[in-house]
């Protein structure tokens, strides 16, 4: 078998992080007609870090146009608490970078259009790059002028050769899911004002480490990110950070502001301080993601008994959140229908369906009320406060809700 190379740097990857066997692709949500013509698959998911850039990533069996297609399921909207994270942002952005009619402001993979409807609602011009035909539609329908296409250096240079330049360019949580997070990043310097600012939101690798967010991974991940690895990709493309900001989105994200290399945007102490905390929690030490397999297989160990000890207590166990993180969890589990009795999801596009690999039906979350589930598994644990105030009802029954990582624990 061929080494795999890495993805950033082409340096030889030699030290695994994590292998979670084969897994389907985890937003592809199946029919019943697929369900029963049995032609599901899986890919190998396994995970390295590089020993050059310490960029942490996984295999690439699946081509990102497989994953995103025009069935891609995942729509930002359906999520209260994620819509009002986005405009949050714009207003702050707004205020900060004194945007206005005259300004442009583009977002990278934006989805149905929940972030850009909020600049556009105060005046500012904006424009959406979505690679996902079904979502863009969803956002044009909103009134966001959206294009949609793959964002490289190849669409920077299309983007500029129109005079297109931004004031601000926002990522939230795209740049782990580019497998050429070079040539990605090379296309916002191309777009991008002399003084205007990038910002990227992304999962922060430290948190996925200390929380055991294994479940964080799945194949529209290619990359797992750390100020470390992003600051060198960043300068190799000519863009330098110069503030970060840290979020309790996602599990812990970090917000990071990032200009052109010569821009005049000065760098602040947060910056400093969170390069200091990597360090001194030894991501630039190889030794580091050593072990990480064993703590990972400790959550499932625990979560299988929990489902052990409901089935022999004759408790009937749900799940919430048709989320990929929550597939990528069931699977590496072993867990299937026999176990969870269903899932529920406020997105329609997932509804009447089957999560992938463990085939459990997914249903609107007014039947949870029907079904009236013992305990209810909050997969999307980022969410957990959010669901548990609108699920509040299966108390009524004496339901409890569940969060599995980084243990199996009762909640309510």
């Amino acid at each position: 078998m061929t080494q795999p190379a890495c993805r950033f740097c082409r340096a030889p990857l030699t030290q695994l992080f994590l292998d979670l066997g084969e897994q389907p692709l985890a937003n592809s949500y199946l029919t019943r007609a697929q369900l029963e013509a049995r032609t599901e698959r899986a890919y190998p998911l396994k995970t390295w870090v590089c020993g050059a850039c310490f960029l942490v990533q996984a295999e690439d069996p699946v081509a990102a146009d497989q994953i995103f297609d025009e069935g891609y399921a995942y729509f930002s909207s359906y999520s209260e608490s994620w819509v009002a994270h986005a405009k949050r942002y714009a207003e702050a952005m707004i205020a900060r970078f004194g945007l206005g009619a005259r300004s442009l402001v583009i977002e990278v993979a934006s989805n149905d259009g929940y972030l850009l409807q909020h600049f556009k609602a105060a005046g500012v011009p904006v424009l959406g790059i979505e690679p996902t035909a079904n979502t863009a539609e969803a956002a044009v329908a909103r009134g966001v002028a959206t294009e949609v296409c793959f964002f490289n250096a190849a669409t920077g240079r299309a983007l500029a050769a129109r005079g297109v330049a931004a004031d601000l360019m926002a990522g939230n949580n795209v740049l782990a899911h580019v497998p050429d997070i070079g040539d990605f990043v090379a296309g916002f310097p191309l777009v991008l004002k002399p003084q205007g600012v990038l910002t990227f939101e992304f999962p922060h690798l430290l948190n996925l480490i200390e929380q055991v967010q294994f479940d964080t991974i799945y194949h529209e991940h290619f990359s797992y990110l750390s100020l470390l690895a992003v600051e060198t990709v960043l300068r190799a493309n000519g863009l330098r950070p110069f503030d970060v900001e840290l979020l309790p989105t996602h599990g812990g994200s970090l917000r990071l502001f990032c200009a052109r290399a010569e821009s005049d945007h000065a760098e602040t102490g947060a910056l400093a301080d969170l390069r200091a905390r990597e360090h001194a929690a030894g991501l630039d030490r190889l030794e580091t993601y050593g072990g990480f397999t064993a703590r990972v297989e400790a959550v499932r160990r625990d979560f299988l008994a929990f489902l052990a000890r409901a089935k022999a207590e004759g408790k009937s166990v749900a799940a919430y959140g048709a989320a990929a993180k929550g597939n990528t969890f069931l699977n590496y589990c072993g867990v299937s229908a026999a176990d969870i009795v269903a899932a529920f999801d406020a997105n329609p596009h997932k509804q009447d369906r089957f999560l992938p690999g463990s085939h459990i039906p997914v249903y609107a979350p007014a039947k949870v009320a029907e079904i009236r589930p013992d305990y209810l598994v909050i997969l999307p644990w980022n969410l957990k406060d959010e669901i548990m105030g609108q699920l509040a009802l299966i108390k009524d029954w004496g339901g409890r809700f569940v969060i599995a990582a980084p243990e199996t624990r009762v909640v309510g």
